[in-house]
């Protein structure tokens, strides 16, 4: 009898491996992002009984009609504080020679819970302040169909001393933000010069001013941000006003 003839077994085929990912080889020149230790603020409570009573007789009290005085009365600063006024930190900073920013924090050690970028240059305010009281006042329309808190409004028309100067917009804290913010976490007040590859910018290099703000709330459409003295004793150097008309 014939023998039987045995099949050999085909050879199963390896899969083709997987193609290597596109690794992109990180630039030599760029410089490592800074480590963020900034904290978040604290978040807001719900108001108590006592304090939501308050609001409504301060909100029919605020109906009455409003007379103005002949004269203006000054800002009522005791011990370096106005009165019902929140301590806040207040940074401006910027290159001379581009727009300043505003940050407000609750300490240098918070994350911002505000940054505006105004149509100013950095230069200019920081002259202008050398040469007496600045007062800003950032207008937005009031939209009865929408509820919005003050502070959430995305863009401002800005008044510097009386006379219109553009705009004022609410912005997302950036990168480059957080790393001046993170490089002055440790300063209470004070003004000076970031570092930086100030001779490499048209803009000029990165000036900074901060120093603690008394904010005073108004009504839902009005706040106040008062930029103290170190002394206490001469008053605001720069008025924020924000009102919703």
């Amino acid at each position: 009898m014939p023998t039987p003839k045995h099949k050999m077994p085909t050879p199963k085929r390896r899969p083709p491996p997987p193609p290597a990912p596109n690794v992109v080889a990180p630039a030599e020149n760029s410089p490592p992002k800074p480590q963020v230790t900034l904290q978040e603020p604290s978040r807001k409570k719900n108001p108590s009984k006592s304090t939501k009573l308050f609001q409504r007789v301060r909100s029919v009290f605020r109906s009455f009609p409003v007379i103005n005085p002949p004269c203006k009365m000054p800002v009522p600063i005791h011990d370096g504080h106005i009165h019902g006024g929140k301590q806040l930190t207040g940074t401006l900073f910027g290159h001379r020679k581009s727009r300043v920013n505003i940050a407000i924090q609750e300490n240098p050690r918070c994350l911002p819970v505000l940054v505006l970028e105004l149509s100013i240059q950095t230069g200019k305010l920081l002259q202008d302040m050398g040469l007496g009281l600045v007062r800003i006042a950032l207008e937005c329309e009031k939209h009865p169909t929408e509820k919005i808190k003050l502070m959430d409004e995305p863009i401002w028309t800005m008044y510097c001393n009386g006379r219109k100067a553009g705009y004022a917009v609410k912005r997302d804290v950036t990168d480059d933000d957080l790393k001046a913010i993170q490089m002055l976490h440790a300063v209470s007040m004070g003004a000076g010069v970031l570092p930086g590859d100030a001779a490499d910018l048209p803009e000029g290099e990165l000036t900074y001013l901060r120093a603690y703000f008394e904010r005073v709330t108004g009504s839902k459409d009005s706040e106040t941000y008062y930029m103290m003295n170190p002394d206490g004793n001469s008053g605001p150097e720069l008025s924020i006003f924000f009102v919703r008309v």
